[in-house]
């Protein structure tokens, strides 16, 4: 992915191996224990690893509605290193507008790399929008704050669950 004015990019680095950040990552029943800001629970609908597989879930808001979103992935290189689409949809997968931003673009291309250290695991996410127009590219830039608002505070879940012993 070439980096662009555009291209949001978040990085942090876990107190655990690449392999157990990976797994943390990728399996279904570990995804649900963490994914999504505190307070949302998680449903993971469908999760088929492999390039053209789906990665359909939903966040339930407490007292309110479940977000859906989705992944299509393009690129598997376990456990180095993801390349997917994500859009939100409904429950059924189908792409949707985002619920609260009209103008956010319908699809965004996201990598997302783990590099581990002496233990600790470096998760890099980057996103830029893709088939966008001019509205939903200004929209997604101007979205950079809260996306490092949103995806920090899931991230936050994940060093929580991280911290736990299996």
């Amino acid at each position: 992915m070439a980096e662009t004015d555009a291209t949001f990019v978040l990085e942090r680095s876990f107190d655990a191996p690449r392999q157990r950040v990976w797994a943390a990552l990728t399996e279904p029943k570990r995804l649900e224990q963490w994914w999504g800001p505190q307070g949302m629970k998680s449903k993971v609908a469908k999760l088929e690893l492999k390039p053209g597989g789906t990665f359909l879930y939903g966040m339930a808001m407490p007292g309110g509605p479940t977000m859906w979103g989705k992944w299509v992935f393009r690129e598997i290189a376990a456990p180095d290193r993801m390349v997917y689409v994500v859009s939100f949809c409904d429950e059924k997968g189908t792409p949707t507008r985002h619920p609260m931003a009209p103008t956010w673009p319908l699809e965004m291309l996201c990598t997302t790399t783990l590099v581990e250290k002496d233990g600790r695991t470096l998760l890099r996410g980057e996103s830029i929008p893709i088939n966008e127009n001019a509205m939903e590219r200004q929209t997604f830039v101007m979205g950079h704050a809260a996306m490092r608002q949103g995806l920090g505070a899931t991230w936050n879940q994940l060093a929580t669950y991280l911290g736990k012993t299996d």
